[in-house]
């Protein structure tokens, strides 16, 4: 970073400091937000992965001249990233899932055949401290320590620099290092929009609800078991045997091995259930509707959704247009047949609710899930580990080093993987 840029963060910084100084001091203060515009800064390039056409991990490619984001909208924030983590999602866009709609939403003129999406940087989680901010920003100032859900169709966060709205960033929780942060913004925003958005649950109507997890001890589950514990519910989730105990850790009320070959059976036997997260898909559908109390507002929601792969493979117009078909009718005979409702639920970025999250995190209510941590040079290797399947929890990309890194030095003399502690839990990947 130029000595410019670095001077505008120190000033932000000494600001923020100042601010809170006085705030303690019982002084009723608004923090000014400085903006930092120096156009050498903003014109430089930055180091990131990316990738230049779709396939596997050799398409991976790193460069220290991708061109920096910029704050070109008023309420941009512009983040420096200290840590990443890598989703599922991030292994399929990188084979060019979901590649026609996602294209066409940055760029509609792409439907006309203009356009490039490469290069394309992956990564959809973010923690790390705010460098710049548009001029109408109110929620957040330079050297504030954030943390976000980056949206597929914008360029990710394995890279120094990312910039989004001010609605999808939050301030990261306190207790969190930046790579503990990191593992949560992604499964976070998937969960509450699975759980609140399409299953209608909150804080204040989940106390005593009945709700059954599958492929619960995934990224999404192990966040989706916390989050509904501490609303009051009952949880049941499936997962393979061996992963019993992190879930019941996490506070699962009843495990089921999925493995087993009979979990329909034993589910079966069950109270019936009030909403269904269904992470697996497939033949799950085909039984799992059934374990929902009937006629009394009992939703099905799945994260397994054809939107992407129809898009991909019929195109955008027509792929949309089946897919949207394929969930009326379902959705259709479902409510017809037992008063269910069957629904899609999709990865949605939010900042506000984030904050919502981040209180559960300092209260102590939501621990992260870590298993691997890799340094910004090893992300193929990250990838690769992702890739091998089973893994006990998320994979951390640490893109700056932080200053109290003991405990990063340890996870790379034991090959990047974390052993589960107070703070840090292990989770099997979907």
């Amino acid at each position: 970073m130029t000595t410019s840029g670095l001077l505008c963060v120190s000033l932000a910084r000494a600001a923020a400091g100042s601010g809170k100084a006085l705030a303690r001091a019982g002084c009723s203060v608004r923090p000014r937000r400085l903006v930092c515009t120096s156009p050498s800064r903003l014109q430089g390039c930055m180091s990131a992965w990316c990738v230049d056409s779709y396939g596997t991990n050799e398409v991976l490619r790193f460069s220290e001249e991708i061109p920096m984001p910029t704050v070109t909208s008023p309420t941009d924030v512009m983040i420096q990233v200290h840590a990443t983590s890598l989703n599922p999602l991030d292994v399929a866009m990188r084979g060019g899932y979901g590649a026609k709609l996602l294209k066409l939403r940055r760029d509609p003129m792409s439907a006309m055949g203009s356009g490039a999406e490469f290069p394309l940087i992956l990564g959809r989680d973010v923690s790390g401290v705010v460098l710049e901010c548009g001029p109408e920003v109110t929620h957040f100032a330079p050297g504030d320590e954030v943390w976000a859900a980056v949206p597929p169709w914008k360029q990710g966060s394995l890279a120094e620099y990312v910039t989004l709205t001010e609605y999808e960033v939050s301030h990261k929780p306190k207790l969190l290092s930046h790579a503990e942060a990191s593992s949560i913004p992604y499964v976070a925003n998937t969960a509450l929009s699975a759980l609140v958005n399409a299953g209608g649950l909150c804080k204040d109507s989940s106390a005593n609800k009945r709700v059954l997890i599958t492929g619960g001890s995934g990224g999404v589950g192990t966040f989706a078991i916390q989050l509904l514990k501490a609303w009051g519910a009952h949880v049941t989730v499936t997962c393979s045997h061996n992963a019993e105990g992190l879930v019941r850790g996490l506070g699962a009320d009843e495990v089921v091995d999925y493995a087993a070959g009979d979990a329909p059976k034993w589910l079966g036997a069950m109270q019936k259930f009030d909403v269904i997260l269904d992470g697996v898909g497939g033949e799950t559908e085909r039984w799992a509707t059934g374990l929902l109390k009937p006629w009394s507002g009992a939703k099905y929601v799945t994260l397994v959704t054809p939107l992407l792969s129809s898009t991909d493979s019929m195109g955008a117009l027509q792929g949309a247009l089946c897919a949207g078909l394929a969930l009326h009718n379902t959705a259709v005979q479902s409510v017809m047949s037992s008063g269910v409702f069957y629904r899609w639920a999709f990865y949605t970025p939010d900042g506000p609710a984030l904050d919502e999250v981040s209180q559960l995190v300092d209260a102590g209510k939501i621990l992260p899930v870590v298993e691997a941590q890799f340094p910004f040079a090893q992300v193929p290797q990250a990838f690769q580990k992702l890739e091998e399947g089973h893994a006990r929890g998320k994979t951390v990309v640490r893109v700056a080093e932080e200053e109290d890194d003991g405990q990063s030095q340890e996870l790379e003399q034991n090959g990047g993987v974390a052993e589960p502690g107070a703070q840090q839990h292990s989770a099997e990947q979907n």
